[in-house]
């Protein structure tokens, strides 16, 4: 299941680079980030206090990315 969910991560990563670059549609971006982070990359039997700082800071950092492009989308579109 690890290696599949590896495949499903980067493939919601690429869609949402894709809806964020290419269609400029940022929510949905957003959105398909969101969804990527669901599809942990890593090992998923290891505990958040067990993994190394620099997994969970490019965690944290995607979590930064997805609710910025979240945010920026919702402010972009309120006219």
């Amino acid at each position: 299941m690890s290696q599949f969910s590896k495949y499903l991560y980067l493939g919601f990563l690429l869609l949402g680079l894709y809806q964020s670059f290419v269609i400029r549609d940022y929510v949905q971006s957003g959105a398909s980030f969101g969804i990527a982070l669901a599809f942990d990359p890593f090992d998923q039997t290891v505990t958040w206090k067990a993994r190394p700082i620099w997994q969970k800071t490019i965690l944290i950092v995607h979590l930064a990315v997805c609710v910025s492009l979240l945010g920026y989308g919702i402010g972009f579109n309120d006219k």
